[in-house]
């Protein structure tokens, strides 16, 4: 670890698994941390040098920051506020019978924050840890904080297991802080500054949202693995196998590769290969519920994107791209032949140009499945880009298009509904 800015006096609020945690490793790091919780056993385990919980290395650095007094723990509020530049929030937003999120303690909490800064005339960050959804830190601000400028609010989601969490605080592999007030996230961001991390300073709302993404591709990954080890194992293959093998490819299967928001999956394989599987697990009687769902769950995203085409008011619509993705020349199952026979039916005026696609080398099974949905598809397609731009009123991309043509579509001056994920 390098060297800390400085020492920044925070208040840590509610001492729970993540916030024990957090002021135990601040303080580590050469900040003054105060520690407020109204649950007099935790405070006097921290103010005794104890964890109030068991976890790996939590007791020592307990020690270490009750020893040195950078580490205290108060059940008064108000004086902790006082004397903090930040105050951490990490109480806990446990489900309700709805399965919405309890914000019950975070929302007496602000209120209590507010009142204790009444006069103070000194502003406060106030960092929420606790896991909220999206527009969450908003609303606390407008109604527990009175919209006051005295206060910047930061979202500071913790990605912390239990049973590893000072490790994963100290060594971590992601650092998130997002908000409006650059300093303000700036000054969080700098608190963590030793562990050498470089900070994802992100907007509020995008905080709040990488926790639920983080915890959910866990929980798809969890039940992922699991459906395809029930499954290999009624086929008679080790699925511990299955999986340490595919493991092994970090260029694809374990990497940032389809992890991105785009377009609907198709082509000859994803979807073929995706039937066969689930039907195959019928057959065996054996439930794989995230395996059924992949496909329903595409064509519901289809569904969407056609509706946010239906929805533009252009007359004429230029699409670019026909395959299923960049670089071939494959319209099987190709999600926009899907597009272009819902917009066609519903009496749009439609042309398409791909640069790997000619009419009269279209042939085969390509050629049955385009023709079989769009039995007058030679009248859209088009054999340059240009000729299309210059009939379009709006122009959609479904692939990425290469330099040339990117640079013939902004200059064209068109409106683009980019579907690609490419623009954000």
């Amino acid at each position: 670890m390098s060297a800390p800015i400085g020492e920044t006096r925070i208040a840590v609020l509610g001492l729970g698994y993540v916030g024990s945690v957090t002021a135990a490793c601040l303080a580590h790091l050469g900040h003054r941390v105060i520690g407020v919780d109204r649950d007099e056993h935790k405070v006097e385990s921290i103010e005794t040098g104890r964890a109030p919980f068991y976890e790996p290395g939590l007791t020592e650095l307990i020690q270490e920051g009750h020893a040195n007094g950078r580490l205290s723990a108060t059940v008064l509020l108000e004086p902790a506020i006082q004397q903090s530049e930040i105050a951490l929030i990490c109480v806990g937003t446990p489900s309700e019978r709805n399965g919405n999120l309890g914000l019950d303690q975070l929302r007496r909490v602000c209120s209590q924050v507010a009142a204790a800064s009444d006069g103070n005339g000194r502003r406060l960050i106030v960092a929420v840890r606790s896991t909220v959804f999206p527009g969450t830190c908003e609303e606390l601000t407008s109604e527990c904080l009175s919209g006051s400028g005295r206060f910047a609010v930061v979202s500071n989601p913790e990605f912390l297991r239990e049973g590893n969490a000072v490790r994963d605080f100290l060594e971590p592999t992601l650092l998130v802080v997002g908000g409006a007030d650059r300093c303000a996230v700036q000054k969080v961001a700098e608190l963590y500054q030793p562990l050498g991390v470089e900070a994802c300073l992100v907007s509020l709302r995008t905080a709040e949202m990488i926790k639920y993404a983080c915890n959910t591709f866990h929980a798809v990954k969890v039940a992922f693995a699991n459906e395809m080890g029930a499954l290999s194992g009624a086929l008679g293959v080790s699925g511990m196998e299955v999986m340490d093998t595919l493991c092994r490819d970090t260029k694809l299967n374990i990497s940032p590769a389809y992890l991105k928001p785009g377009f609907a999956f198709g082509g000859s394989c994803l979807p073929k290969d995706l039937r066969a599987l689930v039907y195959r697990a019928g057959r065996l009687d054996l439930k794989v519920p995230l395996l059924e769902t992949v496909l329903p769950s595409n064509d519901q995203h289809l569904r969407r994107v056609i509706q946010k085409v239906m929805d533009l008011p252009a007359a004429r619509l230029g699409v670019y791209g026909l395959a299923f993705k960049e670089n071939t020349d494959d319209l099987r199952e190709s999600p926009v032949v899907v597009l272009l026979e819902h917009l066609l039916g519903k009496g749009r005026q439609v042309r398409v140009y791909d640069p790997h696609i000619r009419l009269e080398e279209i042939y085969g099974s390509n050629q049955r499945f385009v023709l079989a949905a769009i039995p007058h598809f030679s009248n859209l397609l088009e054999s340059k880009v240009e000729r299309m731009l210059e009939w379009a009123d709006h122009v959609i991309l479904t692939q990425r298009p290469a330099a040339a043509a990117a640079a013939l579509i902004e200059r064209s001056g068109l409106p683009v509904l980019d579907l690609t994920g490419t623009a954000g």
